[in-house]
């Protein structure tokens, strides 16, 4: 059942137990008395406040809480609602095998009255058994992928008519979306319901091809009985034939099934990590997208090497400015959109990418007044990586540390591409 109460409740009790390795001192080292600085990179606009509606500067423009470097002459500068993501983001179920697993029925014989036909007709009794069985798990198959692509096509309904709402706006906390929240998430369990009944499956064919291999090692070692008939002999070069053929259908099935299994086990667990995203968004009343984990794993190419970390500061020794810069100067920033924009767009180009966030507190005032902001901005920060975890980045990928800083008025939070 949604509910964002218990889930910040769960992460807060998470980051308690682990306070000693992500919000001590320890891991906030000091960057100096400088504020960093890093070469160009996209930058994401938030909404300013009105006393900041009219602010420029010649070496950036400052729109509300985010540095934004001026764009190239032929480049619009980028903005959050030219930068939604579409609902198509959430994704589609992936295909299931369509193969239908049925042997003809088998070869029925005169008897011989011989010992070795004797045992022919117990073997093709077996072989009749299996067949049989192998009939009831190809019908077991295709009930489970009927069922399990009606509640995909279910599950991905109620998640499109989500994101339409959240597209064309909404009240944070819409009780109807929260409601088609939790319907989305049955259907997702409904789903990996179905993945248990096919790897049970799975097991159950495991079992036949024991069987079959059984019978087809047993058809060849009556060849060598004595007392046998050109006719015991006929009958069992078809009762081979036959098994070879429930052999080979065996294990077609279980390799469909493997396949079917591992697709559906992937897809359930991305879809888990955007509700999780789509869970903010309806908190929030903002179409996010996809979760930022399954950015970060999608179209995976190999790393580029990243810039050398200074061992000092924790931030990137190649001057690159921040990839996103949050200003504090009021209550309830909405940054949340435009950090997720930002932070997509950064996870296209690098899917490997790991993140620094730096916590800035002005150096002006009274060493109480800086004492206060330091306190403060690492809230902040804390709040960001809260939501970075929501949106689906892993926590392992983000860094945190802190500055103070005499070129900011207020408190801010840096990202860096590291």
């Amino acid at each position: 059942m949604f509910s964002y109460t218990s889930k910040a409740v769960a992460f807060g009790a998470v980051l308690v137990l682990g306070g000693c390795s992500y919000f001590s001192d320890s891991v906030w080292p000091s960057l100096g008395s400088d504020e960093p600085v890093a070469g160009s990179s996209e930058q994401i606009p938030i909404q300013p406040s009105q006393a900041e509606s009219a602010t420029t500067t010649t070496a950036n423009t400052v729109v509300g809480a985010a540095v934004v470097p001026p764009p190239p002459p032929s480049a619009p500068l980028p903005g959050v609602a030219n930068d939604v993501p579409p609902v198509s983001d959430v994704g589609s179920p992936p295909p299931l095998g369509t193969s239908q697993f049925v042997l003809d029925p088998v070869t029925q014989f005169q008897p011989t009255g011989t010992f070795v036909g004797q045992k022919v007709e117990t073997l093709r009794g077996e072989l009749e058994g299996l067949q049989n069985r192998l009939n009831q798990r190809n019908g077991t198959l295709q009930q489970i992928r009927v069922t399990t692509n009606q509640n995909a096509q279910r599950y991905h309904s109620t998640v499109a008519a989500v994101n339409a709402r959240l597209q064309l706006g909404t009240t944070p906390g819409n009780p109807i979306l929260i409601s088609q929240w939790n319907q989305a998430q049955a259907e997702l369990d409904r789903i990996s319901v179905d993945i248990a009944a096919m790897n049970s499956l799975a097991n159950e064919v495991a079992a036949d091809s024991s069987m079959s291999a059984f019978l087809l090692e047993s058809a060849r070692a009556t060849y060598g009985l004595a007392g046998a008939i050109d006719a015991d002999h006929q009958q069992l070069a078809v009762l081979e034939d036959e098994t070879n053929r429930a052999v080979v259908l065996i294990d077609r099935l279980l390799n469909e099934l493997s396949a079917d299994i591992s697709r559906q086990t992937s897809y359930v667990s991305n879809e888990r990590r955007n509700l999780t995203t789509l869970s903010l968004a309806v908190k929030n009343g903002e179409l996010y997208g996809g979760s930022l984990a399954n950015r970060a794993f999608t179209n995976a190419a190999p790393a580029v090497a990243a810039a050398p970390i200074s061992q000092t500061t924790g931030v990137a020794a190649d001057n690159r400015r921040p990839l996103v810069v949050i200003r504090f100067d009021r209550p309830n920033v909405p940054y949340q959109e435009a950090l997720y924009t930002a932070m997509s767009k950064a996870l296209e180009r690098r899917p490997a990418a790991a993140f620094g966030l730096v916590a800035v507190t002005p150096s002006a005032g009274t060493s109480a007044q800086v004492a206060l902001n330091q306190s403060r901005s690492r809230k902040n920060a804390e709040a960001v990586l809260r939501t970075l975890t929501d949106m689906g980045l892993p926590p392992d990928r983000v860094s945190l540390s802190a500055t103070t800083s005499g070129q900011v008025a207020t408190n801010e939070v840096h990202i860096y591409v590291q």
